[in-house]
């Protein structure tokens, strides 16, 4: 594997790669690599012949009050665990390397980053589509890899590529899950034993959802999503931020259940914001 920090040598290096027709995957990650990144690792490597991943603490993704100074670092595991998978690139840039001495310019999906996480953290999208856009233009991938978990992070990028015309596939893999359920997610490392117990509560009130909807036959949003609030915020220690039915491509809120429906939310537990949700096909 190798460890590439500049933007020039990663894209000669990747350049190299595509003029030789290798068809280039991109994983982009913010490290505290877990099993989630690494089913997105996987994924590239069935489908391309070169698979690229970044890793990068973005700080324009992170409002004033949030948790970029302690967010979980552990470069010395993620290469142990990267070169295990056979990844063929690291890049792992500086934010001098990736931002410059004064980046004047963003990149921003208006309405859909408006919603939601975008709601409750102002800015957060802009952040996100700003450094990703920046690592298409310097990785110049043939397909990129992003995880479920972060619903509304995939859908905002899709629409960034649709939109931009960008010629690169935006594959959305699948969560991946603890044995009790709880989303894979790199800010798991901040929860004490006790609260890891309660941290089941949004992944337990989705589950009500989709049993309500597949065993009972309820079609009505609202009734759902009530009972779902109730289950998540029986759970000792949680704030249940937000709970909703949203259509797959435009989160707006829908009223029935019908075709595919994304049911999506968010708690806090001991100051740790988690994310899930959960994808509800009826034919």
């Amino acid at each position: 594997m190798k460890i590439i920090k500049r933007v020039s040598e990663v894209r000669s290096e990747v350049k190299n790669l595509k003029d030789k027709k290798n068809v280039i995957g991109l994983v982009p990650t913010m490290g505290a690599i877990h099993q989630g990144h690494i089913s997105l690792v996987r994924g590239s490597k069935k489908e391309c012949n070169i698979t690229v991943v970044s890793i990068f603490v973005n700080p324009t993704q992170f409002g004033p009050s949030e948790d970029y100074e302690k967010y979980p670092r552990d470069i010395q595991r993620d290469i142990l665990l990267l070169q295990e998978e056979g990844v063929d690139i690291l890049f792992m840039p500086s934010v001098e390397e990736m931002y410059g001495k004064k980046s004047l310019v963003s990149v921003e999906v208006s309405e859909l980053s408006e919603k939601f996480e975008g709601n409750l953290r102002p800015g957060h999208f802009k952040g996100v589509c700003t450094v990703v856009c920046k690592l298409f233009n310097i990785i110049s991938p043939d397909k990129s890899y992003f995880g479920w978990k972060d619903a509304q992070q995939l859908v905002i990028i899709k629409k960034m590529v649709k939109d931009l015309n960008m010629p690169i596939e935006i594959v959305g893999c699948q969560i991946f899950r603890e044995q009790d359920g709880l989303a894979m997610s790199s800010r798991n490392v901040y929860l004490s034993p006790e609260d890891r117990k309660n941290s089941i509560a949004l992944y337990s009130g989705l589950k009500k959802i989709k049993d309500m909807v597949e065993v009972e036959n309820i079609r009505d949003t609202s009734s759902l999503i009530v009972e779902g609030k109730r289950v998540a915020e029986s759970f000792s220690g949680v704030e249940l931020d937000y709970l909703s039915a949203v259509d797959t491509n435009t989160l707006e809120p829908l009223d029935k259940i019908k075709g595919e429906v994304l049911i999506l939310g968010a708690i806090k537990i001991a100051g740790v914001r988690l994310l899930d949700n959960i994808l509800i096909k009826l034919k």
